[in-house]
């Protein structure tokens, strides 16, 4: 194992070769982005936030026309069509919002077991969601005493993130 890597169980239950695994899936890193920081570390996939979402909006307001201008003999057909693409506008932002929250209930736990083997402390109490998301790219040795003053000092998300001297890069977030 290297220095940055963690095991909670003993030498004499770890695999190497599952060790050889681990290490080389952390280590992969998409060839978009070399160098993560604080102004590039947003994360759009034109797939699903332009067309997708572009598709379905477009669908929902021209289901919305097409129903106001529709006859009185086309009016239960195009009601249909305007229920279907809300429905599907709805589940197309449900879908990446409980996926969001299921990646921010990992990071959640990702990061208080972190701070626990640096501390031997949890996360500070009261600290906030969005303040744990943003301590993700902190490195371990910023991130008890960044973790501290984003409680006491009520830090948003961005100035968390601003204070971070060396950029912690998050390459497997959804």
């Amino acid at each position: 194992m290297t220095s940055g890597d963690v095991s909670i169980y003993p030498a004499s239950h770890v695999d190497a070769s599952r060790l050889t695994v681990f290490r080389s899936f952390k280590q992969t890193k998409p060839a978009v982005m070399k160098e993560q920081n604080f102004n590039n570390h947003h994360r759009y996939v034109p797939g699903y936030h332009f067309i997708t979402l572009g598709a379905v909006l477009i669908l929902v307001i021209g289901s919305v026309i097409n129903l106001c201008m529709s006859s009185k003999d086309d009016l239960f057909s195009a009601s249909l069509i305007c229920l279907i693409s809300l429905i599907l506008g709805a589940v197309s932002w449900y879908l990446r919002a409980f996926a969001l929250r299921a990646q921010d209930r990992a990071i959640r736990a990702e990061e208080n077991f972190r701070h626990f083997i640096l501390t031997q402390k949890p996360l500070p109490a009261g600290i906030k969601m969005s303040q744990v998301i943003a301590l993700r790219f902190a490195p371990d040795l910023e991130l008890p005493e960044l973790a501290a003053r984003a409680v006491n000092e009520s830090l948003s998300s961005g100035q968390i993130k601003k204070a971070i001297q060396n950029w912690r890069a998050d390459h497997h977030r959804a």
